[in-house]
């Protein structure tokens, strides 16, 4: 479970967290939804500790992850752009982030489930090719069995079936469910509104820094009466344009 409390983050005059406060259970797939700006990509990063918020705390398990640095090694992160050396293999590479880890996780199981998500996302031909020359597609994969491999307890992915193809989307909503089975907590950032009707149990929407909305999809869908998750955030996010237009100098109020 993360517990975030009272986060709030500024840079310079920029207020991009205003007190954010909630909990992410475990056994859950959660969908951190929100415009661009509106501090989604600000909040991951306080999870990750790439970010240090100004105040408030993140608790994560029993950890507090202010200060510390141990409680990332049960995390498996997936960026929307990750960048290794061009001039690794894939196995190469695989070898290297094992070795990073080392002494955190439990390498013969890492590398026992690499090799069943090489066979899940067909890139057995790929192993001994440099990174440079992957398709995007393939490196995605890549970066999929990377944050899959080590079984952490979060995991946290950013936009993850961007470059893949059906199959593999397919394949990789299938392992999220299997994980969320585990009883593993899962978040994701994702534009695919579909893909977060398919696979989230709630969202988180984040709008101008604040939490404008946390429930399933089908209580958004219902509370926007819309049969569709996009409307239903469309409608949302017009609810919130209109309120503003109403509050500005001259309207009436």
């Amino acid at each position: 479970m993360v517990e975030i409390k009272e986060i709030e983050k500024s840079f310079g005059r920029l207020n991009v967290l205003k007190g954010v406060s909630v909990s992410i259970p475990s056994g859950k797939v959660v969908a951190v939804l929100g415009p661009n700006g509106s501090g989604k990509t600000t909040l991951i990063k306080c999870i990750l500790g790439l970010v240090i918020p100004d105040s408030g705390n993140i608790i994560i398990g029993n950890d507090n992850v202010k200060n510390s640095w141990s409680y990332r090694k049960n995390i498996g992160y997936l960026p929307q752009i990750a960048r290794f050396p061009e001039n690794l293999t894939v196995n190469e590479l695989f070898r290297m982030i094992q070795d990073l880890r080392k002494g955190y996780a439990n390498i013969a199981e890492a590398e026992r489930c690499k090799e069943e998500l090489v066979s899940v996302f067909n890139i057995q031909s790929f192993l001994n090719k440099h990174l440079r020359s992957l398709s995007g597609g393939t490196r995605q994969k890549v970066n999929v069995i990377l944050s899959l491999m080590f079984d952490p307890d979060l995991f946290i992915f950013d936009e993850p079936t961007v470059g893949l193809d059906p199959i593999s989307c397919v394949r990789f909503k299938e392992n999220i469910l299997k994980q969320k089975e585990k009883g593993k907590t899962i978040v994701l950032t994702t534009h695919i509104l579909s893909e977060v009707d398919e696979m989230a149990d709630e969202i988180i929407f984040l709008l101008e820094g604040k939490i404008y909305y946390k429930g399933s999809p089908d209580e958004l869908k219902l509370q926007q009466q819309e049969a569709t998750l996009e409307r239903a955030i469309a409608r949302l996010l017009e609810k919130n344009d209109n309120k503003i237009n109403n509050q500005l100098p001259g309207k009436n109020n």
